[in-house]
């Protein structure tokens, strides 16, 4: 039996007012509307749930005992109301964001943190993997975001994708400091913290050295650009990092110069393309990608 909620809200507002007239004005119907509800709900549930007392109604005792349920119902019928408008708004519910370690340690954290301090009730989960692990995760219906290294198979994705310009980093002191500009010929020989021979991002400096015919002396290296950034404040050496991760260890003693030739970081983040991405999705990317565009324009990384 299907119970239509307007008969129940006629029926509790006879009953708080004992009086159908009554019940009539607080509803905005006419009496006999209201009237033809509570009979309509009579014929539902099949007793009769009011008496009539002169002007006045009186329920019955299967009415009364029929209000407790009623009462949670329409408490409940409330909420999904609530409830509703919440996950329309994008004010509730749960992110799940699969990234490579680059975004995953320096772009995300300060746009998760904001994100969540706006969006209290919206449970948001960070998985940092290799980009090639992120690329096998997808099209997945298990996270809502991905963001890796170039190349992604389009494949049923949606992908946006972003150039980040990388810098020559440096102790605090280092002879490389009193220029404008470092060159490859700059470096050429210097202690270089590497980032490690599996990321694309190796490759793009090993060719501007080979190029310029530098000699690239690399004497450690990492997965991660916040460790190499950690390393060459400490002194270990000189380095090329995206712009992002040098910006965020500066504090720590870097060094930052602009690094000529060119190399681009590209990173790609992606989403499933059917569904559709979620409410919360579409409001995380787009602070994502207001964060991330201050990054990509050079200019005060001296």
């Amino acid at each position: 039996m299907q119970i239509d909620p307007r008969l129940l809200e006629a029926f509790r507002s006879v009953l708080d007012s004992g009086s159908i007239t009554q019940a009539a004005a607080t509803l905005g119907l006419t009496q006999p509307a209201v009237s033809a509800q509570i009979a309509r709900l009579e014929s539902d549930v099949g007793f009769a749930l009011f008496v009539r007392s002169g002007n006045r109604v009186r329920p019955t005792a299967e009415a009364i005992a029929f209000r407790d349920e009623v009462e949670q119902t329409l408490t409940k019928i409330s909420d999904l109301g609530r409830v509703a408008e919440q996950i329309r708004a994008g004010t509730v519910g749960s992110l799940t964001v699969a990234s490579h370690p680059m975004a995953g340690v320096t772009l995300l954290p300060p746009v998760v943190a904001a994100f969540a301090r706006q969006r209290p009730d919206i449970k948001v989960e960070l998985f940092v993997r290799n980009s090639d692990v992120v690329r096998g995760m997808f099209p997945s219906r298990s996270y809502d975001i991905g963001i890796a290294e170039l190349p992604v198979d389009p494949s049923g994705l949606t992908i946006m994708r972003y150039r980040i310009g990388c810098v020559a980093i440096m102790p605090k002191n280092d002879p490389l400091a009193a220029y404008d500009v470092v060159t490859p010929e700059l470096m050429s020989g210097r202690p270089f913290v590497s980032m490690s021979r599996l990321w694309t991002a190796y490759h793009l400096v090993e060719k501007v050295f080979s190029d310029a015919h530098a000699h690239l002396n690399v004497v450690a290296s990492s997965e991660l650009f916040a460790a190499i950034c950690a390393m060459v404040a400490d002194g270990l050496g000189v380095s090329i990092v995206d712009r992002a991760s040098a910006r965020q260890f500066k504090s720590a003693g870097l060094e930052i110069r602009r690094f000529a030739p060119a190399v681009m970081y590209d990173i790609a983040v992606f989403h499933a393309a059917e569904p559709s991405p979620s409410t919360i999705a579409r409001s995380f990317l787009n602070a994502f990608d207001s964060y991330i565009r201050t990054f990509l324009e050079p200019g005060g990384d001296n």
